[in-house]
């Protein structure tokens, strides 16, 4: 395993740490977040924990989770969930964070949403002194009608790409959707674009997650930190 690879399972297993018994919760997607899911396997088979139930945040999870013995459950029968571990492709000082590098960021804010604490893991190289300096912002947007938001957000700042699978077909999110990648360069107000993407017809997700975390596990040659709002 590789010096990252080191820090992310580091991270990943910290956090696991938080959930106890009768807990139902959240699970992430991305490389990350999947320590987690393999540490709290590894936790039931052991018998360490005990009655929970995962609401994963794509069908890739789901599948993983089920193939590991994790016991699972939706959102429509668990509206509110304890908890949720999930990965960042950035986090700002604010712990603001950018999601969505693995397609998953509409699901994985609707369950953040519906959490009552939110936990992200990520190793050293994914904090950054402010968003859009390392990652662009992925968006959700229906397949009808996608060029028209090009002006729009090239308005915004955005220089945009619509993501595409290894054959040049456009990737498709578990919903059917397209991603367009939106490379703003440093976000001055993180806040203020968040609203803007919210308002547009067609844009039904993007990867800007504005005060819905409440800890950071951050792993990297320093050790092991825990940073809070």
């Amino acid at each position: 395993m590789g010096e990252v690879e080191g820090w992310k399972r580091e991270a990943a297993e910290a956090a696991v740490d938080l959930i106890r018994p009768g807990m139902v919760v959240g699970l992430g997607h991305g490389s990350t977040a999947r320590y987690a899911l393999l540490k709290i396997a590894e936790l039931l088979r052991a018998g360490k924990l005990w009655d929970i139930k995962g609401v994963p945040c794509s069908k890739k999870v789901e599948e993983e989770a089920r193939a590991l013995g994790v016991p699972l459950t939706t959102l429509e029968e668990h509206p509110e969930l304890d908890i949720t571990i999930d990965g960042a492709d950035e986090i700002d000082p604010d712990l603001n964070v950018i999601k969505g590098g693995g397609g998953a960021m509409l699901r994985e804010k609707i369950v953040a949403q519906a959490t009552k604490y939110q936990v992200i893991v990520a190793d050293e190289t994914k904090l950054s002194p402010r968003l859009g300096t390392k990652a662009p912002v992925p968006l959700e947007v229906l397949p009808f009608g996608w060029r028209t938001h090009l002006r729009f957000l090239e308005n915004l700042g955005a220089r945009v790409s619509l993501r595409v699978d290894s054959d040049g077909t456009p990737f498709l999110t578990d919903q059917g959707n397209y991603v367009l990648d939106c490379h703003f360069g440093p976000i001055a107000d993180v806040e203020g674009l968040a609203k803007e993407l919210d308002l547009r017809a067609g844009i039904l997700g993007h990867g800007l997650f504005v005060g819905l975390v409440d800890e950071v596990f951050v792993a990297g040659r320093s050790g092991l930190r825990r940073l809070r709002g």
